[in-house]
């Protein structure tokens, strides 16, 4: 069990007067830890990384309005959780309607052709990669550049050696982009399958 860090007054005031403070580095050092270990517990199936981040750019619009008073508002550790699991429970929400969207292809076209049924399945399988392709280019963690790169490769159907020209990088470059991006892309496909129940 991670160790629930102590409220410290003058760090929440200086973050919240200055949305570029340094000391928010500080702030993620300290909570980032009870946070993943919040959504492990409760939200397994989940990327903590991403609801944390979600999280904190929440956190960075509110705390100017916030007023440390436990006596009065509970600590703020409970507020910053009360957020993180707002976050979280939006995000399963949006995992739900997208299986309950599958289930229902499947449920209408079941008693047809098995065409279909192929079709059906062919078009949440599309809309699974068009939530997964949204997610990895909102990804913050992702440098812009790699992000253009695969676009321009999946998207517009650019040939490797014009993309490579295009940013002044090698094929060798926009080749190992491509295979982080595509991996990555795997990785949040596979996630969102298992978050409904594929």
């Amino acid at each position: 069990m991670k160790r629930i860090p102590e409220t410290s007054t003058t760090l929440l005031r200086d973050i919240a007067s200055d949305a570029e403070s340094a000391r928010w580095g500080e702030f993620v050092a300290r909570y980032r830890p009870m946070m993943q270990a919040y959504l492990k517990t409760h939200f397994p199936l989940l990327d903590a990384d991403d609801i944390v981040q979600e999280t904190l750019v929440a956190l960075a619009s509110v705390l100017p309005r916030y007023r440390y008073a436990p006596d009065e508002t509970g600590h703020f550790r409970n507020y910053l959780t009360g957020i993180l699991r707002n976050k979280a429970l939006k995000r399963n929400e949006k995992i739900a309607r997208d299986s309950a969207l599958r289930k229902s292809l499947q449920v209408t076209e079941a008693s047809g052709p098995l065409q279909k049924v192929a079709d059906a399945d062919g078009k949440w399988r599309k809309a699974v990669m068009e939530i997964a392709t949204r997610q990895l280019l909102a990804d913050s963690r992702i440098h812009e550049r790699s992000k253009q790169i695969f676009q321009r490769l999946t998207v517009d159907c650019m040939a490797p050696d014009a993309v490579a020209a295009a940013y002044g990088v090698s094929r060798n470059s926009v080749d190992k982009i491509k295979s982080r991006m595509v991996e990555r892309l795997r990785e949040i496909v596979r996630a969102l399958e298992a978050a409904g129940d594929v």
